[in-house]
Order: structure tokens, then sequence, then C-alpha cells
């Protein structure tokens, strides 16, 4: 009952805040967040950008969404706060915090073996024996990175990618080294499908519906079925994009990045992954996902973000990344036609959500500079 209060409460909150910020901007004083958002503006003109949503969120304070073009360059209607965009391996968190809570049922061991996930499709690579579950959540499986993502792109069925994974060679025992992937998360689909039930049912289960994300859903039909949803764009030439298909292909390994959100939704997330729903998403559980378990160095280096970050690491379906002392929480999707990147720093207790229905490069650079803002506002 309490649990359900919260949700009614939080949405009515949410219902009743964030259209003002949308419709009534200059209620805000001008301060570094809308400095930051004119500048996101100025960066998405710059890039030709369709549409986008963002919000940033500090616990106790308004959550501050803003959104900016169309669900499609050609004839769309505005994007909103219920505009549903695909987070692609942003779902990569949403499957660690599933997993997390089946553990927490006693469903699911984070020891639970290939073997007993995959009975009727043999892992015969040397070390394989010791893949489990939070080898495959927390991408230190051993095998080469993103192997058999061509599978994927060239439509082979399920089954059939995981027989070929199944055949593969480690490069390192699991658990010894950050080898990234998305065909293997593929295994829970299939174990979830030989359980008579599905990826879909069970996020819809345990967090979707008792946190209130009702615009949230996985696979194609669902984006497709949404009141309004973003349309893919695919770069043609130089910040120049056309308006593509939905693929169906990484959405038949739903739990690597088959989730589709709206920012309104991906705020209630945020507040989650914050402590505010703790009977759904507990503190033990952003802890242990969050936990450092392999280190990722290039991840210094990436665009956007040099100098920023002093360390980074994986957790189970998060990067863990330090930026001079800070902990930030932080993962990245890219599909055809769509990026979105989601983060969080539980010592500031701020959260942050981008979506875009195109595939630019942009958002590594606007993410980072949220950070930059803010931490220097804060007198970090």
């Amino acid at each position: 009952m309490l649990s359900t209060l919260r949700i009614l409460m939080s949405r009515f909150f949410l219902m009743c805040v964030m259209p003002m910020w949308l419709l009534y901007p200059h209620i805000a004083s001008a301060d570094w967040l809308d400095n930051y958002a004119n500048y996101v503006k100025k960066e998405a003109n710059k890039y030709n950008v369709p549409g986008y949503a963002f919000v940033f969120y500090e616990q106790g304070k308004t959550p501050r969404v803003y959104v900016y073009g169309k669900t499609r360059k050609k004839g769309g209607t505005k994007v909103t706060k219920d505009t549903v965009f695909r987070l692609a391996s942003v779902s990569k968190t949403f499957t660690a915090l599933l997993s997390a809570k089946l553990v927490e049922r006693n469903q699911l061991a984070w020891n639970t073996s290939i073997n007993t996930l995959l009975p009727d499709i043999p892992f015969n690579g040397k070390g394989t024996d010791t893949l489990e579950l939070q080898h495959i959540v927390g991408q230190s499986s051993g095998f080469m990175p993103n192997a058999y993502d061509n599978l994927i792109e060239a439509d082979y069925s399920l089954e059939r990618v995981l027989k070929s994974l199944g055949e593969l060679e480690p490069l390192c025992k699991p658990g010894d080294c950050y080898t990234y992937q998305n065909a293997l998360f593929g295994a829970l689909e299939y174990y979830f499908s030989k359980q008579d039930t599905s990826y879909s049912s069970q996020i819809q289960s345990y967090l979707f519906s008792p946190l209130g994300m009702t615009s949230s859903s996985v696979g194609k039909g669902g984006l497709l079925a949404s009141d309004s949803w973003a349309r893919p764009h695919i770069a043609i030439a130089r910040n120049k994009w056309h308006e593509g298909k939905v693929e169906s292909n990484y959405y038949r390994f739903s739990p690597a990045a088959g989730v589709n959100a709206s920012i309104y939704d991906m705020t209630i997330y945020l507040q989650a992954l914050l402590g505010e729903f703790p009977t759904v998403i507990s503190k033990e559980m952003v802890e242990y996902v969050t936990t450092e378990r392999v280190r990722t160095k290039r991840e210094t280096y990436r665009r956007g973000w040099r100098g920023m970050i002093d360390d980074a690491h994986y957790g189970l379906g998060w990067r863990i990344y330090d930026l001079d002392g800070k902990k930030l929480n932080y993962h990245g999707g890219w599909v055809k036609g769509y990026r979105a990147d989601v983060a969080f720093m539980p010592e500031k207790k701020a959260g942050y959500v981008m979506l875009m229905n195109a595939e630019s490069n942009m958002i590594n650079n606007t993410t980072a500079e949220l950070w930059k803002r803010f931490l220097k506002q804060a007198g970090d």
C-alpha cells in the first residue's frame, strides 16, 4: 500500500511539474542547467539532429526535462516528455537490475552457470564451464569483444547465434578481463523462453509495473504501439539524416538492447536508482550492480570525456567512472537510428538521461559536458 502511494504521489508530482518546465521555461531563473540546455540545442542545430529529450534530476528538486525537435525529420510531430525512444544498450542496466531482483527472490543466482541457463546448448570451449550469469551481465565472459554481433545483424536466429558462441574459445578466464558482448545476453532471453515466460514479461512484472513506467516496453511491437514514438535516423552524409526503418535484429536479443522508454519514464527510473522506490529497487541492489569488477582502461580516453575520467570499470550492466574522486554510474546505447545515455552520481544524488533519434556523436560531448558543468557549479 505504501509503495503504491509513493508511485501515485511521484507520478502526480511529475505530471504537475514537468509540463510547467516544458511550457513555461521562463519561470526558472537563468542558471547553469538552462545555459547547458541552450548549449545542447545549439549543438543539435549544428549537427542537424531531428529530435531529443533529456532530463536532469537532483534529489529534492524538481526534475528538469527539455525536449527538442520532431519524431521524424519530415512530417513528424513534436517530441514530448511522453515520446518513446529505443534505449539500445541502456537496456543492459535494466537487465542487471532485473537479474538482481530475481537473485533476491532466489529464482536465479549470480553464480548460475551457462549450462543451467542453456541446458540444451552446449558451451564446450576451454574454461566456459566456469561461465556464470555474473560474467554475462558483467561483460567478463572472456569471449572476443562483440562476438557474433555480425550474426545478429545478419538476422540469424537466437538459437543459432548462441550455438555459435558455444563453440568459441575464451580469450581469458571468465571474470578476469573485460570483453563487451551483445549476443551473449541472448542467453537470458533463451532461458526465460524455456521457463514459459519472456524477458518482456519479467521486466514488466518486476520493474515497469511496480515503478509505474507505463510507456516503457520491450521489443519492436512495443515501440510501434506507442502513442508517440521517435523514428530512427541514419546518417547519409556529414550531419545529414535519412529516416530509416526500425530494425528487428537487436530486439531479438532484448536483454542487450530491447527496451523502449520515454523521458518521463526514465525520470522515474532515475528516482528509483537514487533510492526513492526501495521496495522495487533497493539500495543494496543498486550498490551491488555498480560495484567495480573489471577495469576498462580504454574508457578513460573516450571521445568527449578526455581529461575527465581518472579510472573506469564495468560492474553488472553498468560502467563505473571515477571523475576526480566522484563515482559516476553510466551506460550508453547505440542501435541503428538511435542514441541514448543514462548516468547517476549517488554521492551527489543526481542523475541524467538523454534520448535521441539519430546516431549523432553529439551525445558523447553533451553528456560529458553536463557532468562537467554540474560538478563545477557544485564546487567540485
